[in-house]
């Protein structure tokens, strides 16, 4: 077998292309495989599909391929277009190695595809010797071509949340499906019109909206306005993990305010926020110590008010309103001014709280999505614009199927 015959078994290719010669330059460690048309050959027109079209005329074409062991390789090919008869088209004819408008071979834009998953785009442009700019286009076409055929007429169930993409107040909103932990849609900005866009994202991919039964975010004024005006038919809840927030940054602030009187308090913020498993044992003889009835800390009423808070969610569900007005009552009482602050925070949203005994959802898929997509922002080192950071995070959490070969 010579290495033409090779070649040829090795890309695939069947008539009427050929493998008609090969060059290796030793200096520039470079492959050029050259392909070819056997004279004659007749095409199908890629305009209206009619067989038997021939040749009007030749154009050639470059692309890069695969490496060859440590050396770059590339294709060049013939190319014919296309005069039909039927449809009156001249058009070029379409090639099964590559993308019409791509300068990379096909399986070149697996490869890509693959290493972009765990690896920063700079640094893949840096292994294969290529611009990063180039290699954004390949996942730009791929995971928006994807996307196009998505269908999301199953989702039922959406979480909602924001993640930062640069410094200072530049934010990606993204809605998933908690069913299955998959980024539907994701979107600059994070105000209620984020959820109208949302909304027509998911009814251009099959989607209705009458469907959605169950939203879950935070308790942000645009997200509220946002599902209420585009999804009537959804009840809303509100994260638990973002309702622990508000009772621990009061807790905080009620410290803050202490520890100036009290200088015992210095250095003691993480004992009074973390649960007790997951502090060290000399932060639990601290903690137990400060929180003596005879210390008599503001702070220490305050973290019972937050401890007595996360029993609210291991009550039955029949007992759990009760629960919370009892606890209601104790934190707009306890003259610990943050405290009740948070407490009319809670009251204001009372029902989305009280829903989750009802779904049973949150935003911990979302957080852990939120994890990966800032990993990967800290791996790149910050993406150039925000386009690139919404298809990496499709890339990575969109679940998406890709037309490239295997």
């Amino acid at each position: 077998m010579n290495d033409l015959t090779l070649f040829q078994l090795a890309l695939g290719l069947e008539e009427p292309w050929y493998v008609s010669s090969s060059t290796f330059d030793v200096d520039k460690k470079r492959l050029d495989i050259r392909i070819d048309f056997k004279p004659g050959s007749v095409f199908r027109c890629p305009h209206c599909g009619r067989e038997g079209v021939k040749a009007y005329d030749t154009t050639e074409m470059t692309w890069r391929h695969l490496n060859f062991f440590q050396h770059e390789a590339y294709l060049t090919a013939r190319v014919p277009r296309i005069s039909c008869s039927e449809c009156g088209v001249v058009k070029l004819q379409s090639f099964p190695w590559a993308r019409r408008e791509s300068g990379f071979t096909l399986l070149f834009e697996a490869m890509i595809m693959a290493m972009a998953k765990s690896m920063p785009v700079k640094s893949i442009a840096a292994i294969i010797g290529e611009h990063d700019t180039r290699i954004w286009r390949i996942i730009n076409h791929y995971v928006e071509e994807a996307r196009e055929r998505e269908d999301h007429s199953a989702v039922t169930m959406v979480g909602v949340d924001e993640t930062s993409s640069k410094r200072g107040h530049n934010y990606v909103t993204l809605f998933v499906d908690l069913a299955v932990s998959k980024v539907l849609f994701a979107t600059e900005g994070k105000d209620a019109s984020t959820v109208k866009r949302f909304r027509e994202d998911l009814v251009g991919h099959k989607g209705k909206p009458e469907s959605i039964k169950e939203f879950c975010s935070d308790m942000s004024g645009a997200f509220i306005k946002g599902v209420n005006d585009n999804f009537a038919d959804a009840q809303l809840t509100f994260d638990k993990f973002h309702i622990m927030q508000v009772i621990n940054n009061a807790v905080d602030e009620v410290r803050r305010q202490e520890q100036n009187e009290r200088p015992e308090l210095k250095k003691s913020r993480y004992l009074w926020l973390r649960n007790q498993s997951n502090l060290k044992a000399s932060q639990r003889d601290r903690l137990a110590e400060l929180s003596l009835p005879k210390m008599n800390l503001k702070t220490a009423r305050a973290y019972r008010i937050r401890l007595a808070f996360q029993e609210f969610f291991e009550q039955p569900p029949a007992l759990a309103e009760v629960f919370l007005r009892k606890w209601y009552f104790w934190a707009t009482h306890s003259r610990l001014q943050p405290m009740k602050e948070a407490a009319y925070t809670i009251k204001r949203h009372w029902s989305g709280i009280l829903r989750w005994f009802t779904s049973r959802i949150n935003n911990g898929v979302l957080e852990g999505i939120n994890s990966l997509v800032q990993a990967a922002k800290a791996r790149a080192r910050g993406y150039r614009t925000n386009r690139y950071l919404i298809n990496m995070i499709y890339l990575i959490n969109g679940k998406l199927n890709f037309s490239l070969p295997i």
